[in-house]
């Protein structure tokens, strides 16, 4: 059981179906606000921080790494203990979805169903390139990557359309706590969720941004491949923070995936 405090949040009507939203690598619970407005008339919505991660002054633990994938679906074991959920729905994109496989497979009595997008299951584009990124910002602060990282999370049009969209999610970035990050980043370094895969029971929609570099939509098609059962739905015009980039689409296809579990 994990003992490390994540920051969190819980709304919605009492009663409501949960959702847990789990967030990517380097970004805060507000990558899915536009999510947010849409499912929390009807459900109860559950954010989180990853470890180091979060707005400054409400940011979650970050213990010494490195971290392992287990080792973050035991921080999310805890807070589902910690708010009294019995099981829950589940979203997550990029490492928030690697941590959802993980859960699903691990603990198939927490998650009802599973939505993850633009996520890979082994590292992407390398275990190396992850490791040489968590020492860079071990070393030199979040400034180091903030240069690469808009355009692997948003295509050139929107970065050239929307600038206001893409600094406000570069403002999460620079207030990530370097550890935290490069202990997150060593557990994709570690990935290899092949194996989790066919343990998976819940309902599964798996979403692929069409020009997504950082998990392209081939990831999304093995991991659909895998899942028993799952579906793959690939979103045009859109990279890896496609929840951010089309939230339309994306929300849509989450609620449709919702309704069709429960029935």
């Amino acid at each position: 059981m994990s003992d490390i405090h994540l920051a969190s949040s819980i709304e919605g009507p009492a009663g409501a179906p949960v959702i847990i939203l789990a967030n990517p690598i380097g970004t805060s619970r507000a990558i899915w606000d536009a999510q947010a407005r849409v499912l929390r008339d009807q459900h109860r919505l559950l954010r989180f921080e990853l470890r180091g991660h979060g707005a400054p002054g409400a940011q979650s633990d970050a213990p010494p790494g490195p971290y392992s994938i287990a080792d973050l679906g035991a921080d999310v074991l805890g807070l589902i203990r910690e708010y009294g959920v019995t099981s829950a729905a589940y979203c997550g994109i990029s490492l928030g979805g690697m941590i959802g496989l993980w859960l699903a497979a691990r603990a198939p009595e927490r998650i009802s169903s599973l939505v993850v997008c633009c996520t890979a299951i082994t590292p992407m584009p390398s275990r190396q390139a992850w490791l040489d990124r968590a020492e860079l910002v071990r070393s030199s602060g979040m400034a180091a990557i903030s240069e690469m990282i808009p355009p692997r999370w948003f295509t050139p049009e929107f970065i050239a359309r929307e600038p206001a969209a893409v600094a406000f999610v570069m403002d999460m970035l620079k207030h990530t706590d370097p550890a935290g990050y490069a202990g997150c980043g060593a557990a994709i370094a570690g990935l290899d969720l092949a194996p989790e895969l066919r343990a998976i029971t819940a309902p599964t929609l798996v979403i692929a941004g069409a020009e997504d570099q950082a998990a392209p939509p081939w990831q999304g098609a093995v991991t659909a491949a895998g899942v028993p059962d799952a579906r793959l739905m690939v979103i045009r015009g859109t990279s890896h923070l496609a929840p951010y980039q089309t939230p339309g689409p994306v929300t849509a296809a989450i609620l449709a995936h919702l309704a069709a579990s429960n029935r």
